[in-house]
């Protein structure tokens, strides 16, 4: 009779427990779609927890840096893309507080001057953990350049690495640095991957027959000149199946000839204004063409395919527009076709 009892008892139990567990399971499953909505978009929760990194600039130098707090950027470029990449900054180069086209949301961010000339003192006086600056000169210095600082920056201790960026390429591998020091690798792919993946579609979509010729120029008070496609927005017409003219004649690069322009004939001609007075360019370039009566003769003029470009976009950084700027050329491109 004890057994009898017993195993009817653990029955009992064993139906109880079973009727439990499916009632939890049936609760678990009803919850789920709820539970999904309610769950936070990319959470700051995806970010390692950032140690010391080890790279190699693009200037060769080995850099280490260890979770740096208090970054200077001396450009406005390089400032958004440490930003971009979830880092903050204390300090930046004017432009990145004037110029068009970046947003700077660090608070109390301090200023050490213009990126052709920033002020040694100034970034030393914040006390800094990390300064990134560019390895390339000219600019509106001239022969400017921020490798002279160095050696003082070293010497004191302080990391710095310099970039050059020209092409998209070249921003990607800023921004893996940037997001491999910061932790955030859920922003590489945000910032960078999604949009690579835009450009490639883009790239993708270009006709395989007859590329078309053009001439890019940059116009400003003082004249105008012609860029290669070893220029930002020459890679990138390039990349769109541009034949550009002046690649193959490289006298252009140094002595711009409306002549030798109309003697061509691309079928796009684009234009990048230049400098802070962007009408005063325009306006220069205009009185030239104007004083030629065979400027209105040729291909790209009577097509409307004398095209004025986004300085935004062609000459500054694009950076998180990178593929809005393909998408553009693209469309003044292959879009009347």
């Amino acid at each position: 009779m004890k057994k009898i009892v017993l195993c009817a008892a653990a029955a009992v139990l064993a139906l109880a427990l079973a009727g439990c567990g499916q009632q939890e399971g049936e609760a678990s499953a009803a919850d789920a779609p709820q539970q999904e909505q309610q769950a936070p978009e990319a959470p700051a929760a995806e970010a390692t927890v950032p140690g010391p990194v080890t790279f190699t600039d693009d200037m060769g130098n080995e850099v280490t840096v260890d979770n740096p707090q208090r970054v200077v950027a001396c450009m406005g470029s390089f400032a958004n893309a440490w930003e971009l990449a979830g880092g903050t900054l204390v300090g930046v180069s004017d432009d990145a507080l004037t110029a068009a086209g970046w947003t700077i949301q660090s608070p109390d961010v301090a200023t050490v001057g213009d990126f052709t000339a920033v002020n040694l003192e100034a970034i030393m006086a914040l006390n800094p953990d990390f300064v990134i600056m560019t390895s390339g000169t000219g600019g509106r210095g001239g022969d400017s350049s921020q490798i002279d600082l160095r050696d003082a920056l070293v010497g004191a201790g302080i990391p710095v690495a310099y970039f050059e960026v020209t092409t998209f390429d070249d921003y990607e591998r800023l921004m893996r640095t940037f997001t491999d020091i910061t932790g955030r690798a859920d922003l590489y792919d945000q910032n960078v991957a999604k949009m690579a993946a835009a450009i490639d579609a883009v790239v993708g979509a270009v006709p395989a027959e007859n590329p078309p010729t053009a001439l890019l120029l940059t116009t400003f008070s003082g004249g105008t000149r012609v860029q290669s496609s070893g220029t930002q927005t020459g890679a990138m017409l390039a990349d769109l199946g541009v034949n550009n003219l002046a690649d193959e004649n490289k006298s252009l690069l140094k002595d711009f000839s409306l002549e030798a322009v109309i003697e061509m004939d691309p079928d796009f001609i684009f234009v990048i204004p230049m400098g802070n007075d962007t009408e005063a360019a325009m306006r220069n370039l205009e009185e030239a063409t104007a004083a030629n009566p065979a400027w209105g003769s040729l291909s790209a003029v009577q097509n409307g395919r004398y095209i004025t470009l986004d300085p935004i976009l062609y000459l500054s950084k694009p950076n998180a527009q990178w593929d809005a700027a393909y998408q553009g050329l693209f469309d003044n491109l292959y879009g009347q076709n």
